[in-house]
């Protein structure tokens, strides 16, 4: 069997994501994404014995009978996946042995979309650093799919510095070429936010995506020995911010207790406000292989169904 190192020294993001799908997530319901996007059709009488999830008590408290709703999907499903591509998601530089962020981020996304495939669902792929690369809207056609994979080839195989991000912008682009209602799964580091300004102008863009009837999921990607957790060697280090340039040179043990009780505050922050906002927040640990971040995502919202 091809091994993840092989899939990614050979770019074949189809073979891989065919591979985490119907190799670690075909136990799963047919569609874990489909229950938000279905209207009411019609009653029919209740069989004895079968779940009263969709009993319809109302009716039952006025006329003593016991109806089922039955419901009609107005469409199959349109899934919205948005990477953000900038410098910092290339974080850390790959050793043969770790990914980056940036790929961990496409693995993902190519078996979400061939998930979306089997389901024959619908597919579009946005890409950003501070304006947007790629845009495409959702199309369920295998022509269209394998589009979206070349697309994230592509992107797998750069590696640009010194390339900023403004998320904010770009998901406010993003929600006003979204017309049909959607799912957007965004993944990113969100590092561009982290003051709380950043955050207000953040969630500011992600409330216009959920205004427009969007359901909206952000994968946080990071790698949290380093960015979170601050685990380095106790000896001097040059830091280098991927995204300007900027240079610092300092010793891990001398601001790791403020860069950690700072990183926490801002990611406790992301979680609060994602809760306020009805998003479902992911933490998306690039340590851990993408099917462990995703297997529980995906059985999470089988049992919301």
């Amino acid at each position: 069997m091809i091994n993840q190192e092989q899939l990614s020294e050979f770019q074949n993001l189809e073979l891989l994501a065919r591979q985490a799908v119907e190799g670690f997530i075909i136990g799963l319901h047919r569609s874990p994404f489909h229950g938000f996007s279905v209207e009411f059709a019609e009653h029919r009488l209740y069989n004895p014995g079968e779940s009263t999830r969709h009993m319809d008590w109302k009716v039952y408290a006025r006329t003593g009978k016991m109806f089922v709703k039955r419901y009609q999907e107005e469409t199959n499903l349109r899934c919205q996946v948005v990477i953000d591509a900038s410098s910092s998601m290339y974080f850390p530089k790959e050793d043969g042995a770790k990914t980056n962020k940036l790929k961990f981020s496409i693995q993902a996304a190519a078996a979400l979309i061939h998930l979306l495939k089997r389901q024959r669902d619908a597919a579009g792929l946005s890409v950003f650093t501070d304006e947007i690369l790629v845009n495409t809207v959702a199309r369920s056609s295998t022509k269209h799919h394998q589009l979206l994979y070349t697309y994230l080839d592509e992107l797998q195989s750069k590696s640009p510095l010194n390339v900023k991000t403004d998320a904010a912008k770009c998901l406010h682009q993003i929600a006003d070429t979204v017309h049909k209602r959607s799912m957007v799964v965004i993944f990113s580091d969100m590092f561009d936010n982290v003051d709380t300004k950043g955050i207000d102008e953040l969630f500011a863009a992600l409330q216009h995506l959920k205004y427009n009837k969007h359901e909206v999921i952000l994968f946080h990607v990071v790698d949290k020995q380093k960015e979170l957790d601050f685990e380095f060697e106790n000896r001097p280090y040059e830091f280098v911010d991927m995204e300007n340039g900027d240079k610092v040179k300092l010793n891990p043990s001398e601001v790791k207790d403020y860069y950690v009780s700072q990183v926490k505050k801002f990611e406790a922050s992301l979680k609060l406000r994602c809760g306020q906002y009805k998003i479902d927040f992911v933490e998306a640990d690039i340590n851990k292989d993408f099917r462990q971040v995703l297997l529980p995502f995906l059985m999470k919202r089988t049992k919301m169904l």
